[in-house]
């Protein structure tokens, strides 16, 4: 019990603060541009991780090439997600971008299935993989109308999952057997995000009218919070309860999500995005393995006598 109260409350903390940045997002959007957004979030994120990497005298990467997959991976799991998700959530609710962030598994066993042959796919993940796309249909309202939706917003949401569903095996592969610490490769990691940023939020602009006290709390806690300190609550859950759990967040966003959406915005939530939802989070279960439906069953070897 001592151990679960020791990464308990940063995991739930981190449900609430990443649950919660669709609604930050929404708050920014009073203000500012989609790729304002990507880019203030990258570099306040970038500040707060920063100043964590000098509070425990992490030393950052020092090679070249260590930075150009740092890079790789911040143009994957920030800047293309971030300015994908804000465009996103101008033509869907808070609501659905929460649910559909929850296809990220998906996408990332229907990368590792298309380009890393090596690595063995299930029966079991490929029913989840299927099943999973019934509840994104399920909940887009393809069957009946989108409501306060439509399929562009929809097309960039899972856009944006499917730039996660790249950036897990390339940062597996490249970047997690650095010989840095976590901290330090992730605050290397965002900071790229704000400097591929840079150039794309001065040519387009960072703000799309004034400033309003909405805009200003949601893309300050959506950079140091959701984009910056939240890694720091992520890999002290992965080294005090480990990955499975700690990537089991996944399940409590969603539901942080559609709360807010609905008490704080107004927004609607369907019986059918419910139900979407549901189906996404048991195929994700699926995917990852948590749950076996489809079990695998070893061929029939004769008896040798």
């Amino acid at each position: 019990m001592a151990e679960t109260r020791s990464w308990l409350p940063s995991f739930l903390a981190l449900g609430a603060v990443w649950g919660a940045s669709f609604l930050f997002i929404e708050w920014s959007l009073e203000a500012f541009t989609p790729i304002g957004i990507a880019f203030l979030r990258g570099a306040l994120g970038a500040i707060s991780l920063l100043i964590a990497v000098a509070l425990t005298k992490s030393a950052l990467p020092s090679r070249l090439i260590d930075w150009c997959h740092l890079a790789v991976v911040a143009v994957l799991l920030n800047a293309a997600p971030g300015f994908l998700f804000a465009l996103g959530q101008e033509h869907v609710t808070s609501v659905m971008a929460g649910i559909l962030n929850a296809t990220t598994p998906l996408m990332t066993l229907l990368v590792i299935g298309l380009l890393f042959r090596g690595e063995k796919t299930s029966a079991n993940q490929i029913a989840g993989l299927l099943l999973g796309f019934v509840g994104v249909a399920l909940v887009s309202g393809i069957a009946t109308g989108l409501g306060e939706n439509d399929l562009l917003g929809v097309i960039l949401l899972l856009g944006a999952t499917l730039c996660y569903g790249f950036s897990f095996p390339y940062a597996r592969r490249f970047v997690l057997t650095m010989p840095y610490d976590n901290t330090a490769l992730a605050a290397g990691q965002v900071l790229c995000s704000a400097l591929v940023l840079l150039p794309f939020a001065l040519g387009f602009g960072i703000t799309s009218g004034p400033l309003t006290t909405p805009s200003i709390i949601g893309i300050a806690l959506l950079g140091f919070l959701g984009t910056g300190y939240a890694y720091v609550w992520n890999y002290r859950n992965m080294k005090l309860a480990g990955s499975a759990i700690a990537s089991s967040v996944t399940y409590i966003t969603p539901l942080v999500a559609a709360v807010l959406g609905v008490s704080i915005l107004g927004e609607t939530l369907t019986w059918y995005q419910v139900l979407g939802g549901l189906i996404i989070l048991l195929s994700a279960a699926m995917v990852q393995n948590r749950l076996i439906v489809v079990a695998h069953r070893p061929k029939k070897q004769g008896v040798r006598t």
